[in-house]
């Protein structure tokens, strides 16, 4: 076991500090850090259920695929919200969506959700704490998004005590050692800056340190040094009493950069938490998927599979009258790949490869003529609904990648072809029920979620693939009941969407097995 390092660190130790360009293996990365300190999810369960609710204003529905059996909401009206309070469970989801929009849009937003959040507590007498959910890849609106709770809860008299920033996304291999965050790629893991994800249009960054990437992302308003750093070596030498101890000295709203390899980690770290907060400590999570299973005392569970399954599709499909408008039953499948990263290209092109479908294609470059993009959904509407009742429809983007002069102006090209695919979407669920729908990318999930199929509150029931890969089932609306899953465009392998389509079709009712 490595010696205890001072508490609080402002830089990453030469161990764990390699050249930028340089992939290790996680093992490597993890020489000379002290052994994982197991904590049983039992007592972090119990702990939650006695503590603040956790409401995590999610910036696309990515969020829930660590976590099963919990409330996601889509509106935030107080009925939606006085619903997801009364069910039984230490939190629940609200997705916001806010990574596709401006800065300005997004601040707005967010100030509205924080505040019918905070109203819809009071009335049902609960103790609240939000988590700010976005990219374990350190893309998205920060610290604008934490900013603004910050100061709505300061406007209710809920002063914030610290920023407990956690982007770890353990199941997919990014992870934060000695406050270095690094990705897991094919060729082993990279600091998240070497990646193509700091590349990003709109959300690009230059540093893989945590507290120099606030100071970027801060324009240089909170320090790199006045960003503290919580280590491995105090979470796992020091244990949940050691990080309590460290907690209490956060006041005013100070950002704590959270070290994490292992859901052991983030339990101490929540016990921790939890203990601080039942003390009157306040804090705001900005968070990676990984910490809300942590925080909701909840483990890692196995994919949904088997006869659990295709209860599901069943529910969906005819089960309860269900059925097509017609009285028919669906038992074709529709998959929407908005997401343009490299690894969705490789998904996309290996499904096809392997899985009959029919495969259609919006042209992305149309986006800047509205009548053109018109015509294209119309068409490719038409062709959905006429296959759909006997099998398997692929609806791509097409792969160019198109962007604007600036962040804005590729965000806005991004809601354009946005608009369209929930266009399309919309047109078929009109005419036809699909068996399942499944959305490749955060932004394309959240509107196929939202405008496409209008689903408003749905069960985060589980995940397709081990920690990644969210399900949802529906409440009510036309999309009641219809499976619904939520892939994000970066994570997986090149054969992940390919096994999900062939779990979800080997438990529909596929041609020949419906009644």
């Amino acid at each position: 076991m490595s010696e205890l390092r001072p508490s609080w660190a402002t830089a990453p130790t030469a161990s764990t500090a390699p050249a930028a360009s340089e992939a290790l293996s996680l093992d490597e990365l993890l020489a000379g850090v002290p052994p994982v300190r197991e904590t049983a999810v039992t007592e972090v369960a119990l702990a939650a259920r006695a503590g603040r609710r956790v409401i995590v204003l999610d910036d696309d529905p990515t969020g829930t695929q660590t976590v099963a059996d919990v409330p996601v909401l889509t509106a935030w009206t107080p009925e939606n919200l006085r619903w997801a309070l009364q069910q039984d469970a230490p939190g629940f989801f609200v997705l916001t969506n806010s990574r596709s929009l401006s800065e300005e849009s997004a601040r707005a937003l967010t100030a509205q959700v924080a505040e019918a959040c905070i109203a819809a507590a009071a009335q049902e007498g609960a103790e609240i704490v939000f988590a700010s959910r976005s990219d374990s890849t350190l893309r998205g609106h920060f610290p604008l998004e934490t900013d603004v709770i910050s100061e709505v809860l300061a406007r209710h008299g809920q002063p914030v005590d610290g920023i407990i920033l956690v982007p770890a996304y353990v199941d997919a291999g990014r992870v934060t050692i000695g406050g270095e965050h690094w990705v897991r790629t094919n060729e082993g893991m990279r600091h998240a800056a070497d990646t193509e994800f700091a590349r990003d249009a709109t959300f690009g960054y230059r540093s893989s340190s945590l507290p120099e990437w606030v100071a970027e992302k801060s324009s240089g308003r909170i320090p790199a040094a006045d960003v503290k750093l919580l280590t491995l070596d105090v979470i796992r030498s020091g244990g949940a009493d050691a990080v309590r101890e460290l907690l209490e000295q956060v006041h005013g709203g100070r950002v704590v950069a959270v070290d994490s390899a292992t859901d052991d980690d983030l339990r101490i770290v929540s016990l921790a938490v939890l203990e601080a907060e039942r003390q009157g400590r306040r804090f705001l999570y900005r968070i990676g998927p990984s910490f809300v299973r942590a925080r909701l005392g909840q483990a890692a569970t196995p994919a949904i599979q088997g006869e659990r399954l295709r209860a599901i599709l069943e529910a969906g499909v005819g089960a309860n009258g269900r059925t097509n408008d017609d009285g028919s039953r669906a038992v074709g499948g529709l998959v929407v790949v908005g997401s343009h990263t490299a690894l969705t290209t490789r998904q996309l092109e290996r499904l096809r490869v392997t899985t009959p479908a029919l495969a259609l294609e919006l042209d992305v470059t149309q986006a800047a003529d509205p009548q053109r993009v018109k015509e294209a959904v119309t068409a490719l509407a038409d062709q959905v609904f006429d296959e759909l009742g006997h099998g398997l429809v692929i609806v791509s983007t097409s792969r160019i990648l198109v962007t604007g002069a600036d962040g804005e102006a590729s965000l806005a090209l991004s809601r354009r072809v946005s608009a369209a695919l929930i266009d399309l979407v919309r047109d078929v669920r009109s005419r036809i029920r699909p068996a399942f729908v499944v959305a490749k990318g955060g932004i394309t999930s959240s509107d196929v979620a939202t405008g496409g199929l209008g689903i408003v509150r749905s069960w985060a029931r589980g995940t397709m693939l081990p920690g990644i890969v969210s399900l949802w089932q529906p409440v009510g609306g036309s999309a009641d009941g219809i499976p619904y899953v939520v892939f994000a465009g970066n994570v997986g392998d090149d054969d992940s969407l390919a096994q999900v389509i062939g779990a979800l079709q080997s438990s529909s009712l596929l041609p020949g097995k419906a009644s």
